[in-house]
């Protein structure tokens, strides 16, 4: 079977995640306050002075993340009246899309590594290059790829 031409309908495609996950996280700022998040920022004021964003995009831009279920508005332990904003499951495995993103960034936009580097705690080396395996784990280039109906897989799963 040759390459399969995925079908590419309109934005509100309910069958293609990505139009879901642009609805979720699709502009700047929602994915500045993500890497926030990421980085232990838990509070409004905080995240704000820090991002330099304007008070009611950084409301807006939290009401729609907690909407998304990838953040979650919770009392502070030791101000009840104070909100934290955490991250969900869902917002948790949103982190390598962020990671691979900013590996793009060093590549293609800035030319550089970040600083600071990301590394795994335990050895304290970068982490690797996100890419997308095959399912016994070889790297795939997008010449690598093919889309295939999902009643195909899952016959073929069954087989």
């Amino acid at each position: 079977m040759g390459k399969l031409t995925e079908p590419l309908g309109d934005i509100g495609d309910d069958e293609c995640g990505l139009p879901c996950a642009l609805q979720a996280m699709g502009e700047r700022w929602s994915f500045m306050i993500l890497r926030a998040a990421f980085n232990g920022l838990k509070h409004f004021e905080e995240m704000q002075s820090n991002l330099g964003i304007a008070r009611n995009i950084l409301a807006n831009r939290l009401g729609r993340l907690v909407e998304s279920e990838i953040l979650e508005r919770q009392p502070c332990p030791d101000d009840r009246r104070k909100i934290e904003y955490k991250l969900t499951k869902k917002g948790e495995s949103l982190l390598p899309a962020m990671i691979a993103l900013r590996q793009w960034g060093e590549q293609w936009g800035t030319g550089v590594p970040s600083n600071p580097v990301l590394c795994d705690e335990r050895d304290r080396q970068p982490v690797q290059q996100i890419r997308v395996h095959a399912h016994d784990g070889r790297p795939l280039d997008w010449h690598d790829l093919l889309w295939v109906d999902q009643s195909e897989v899952i016959a073929q799963a069954a087989e």
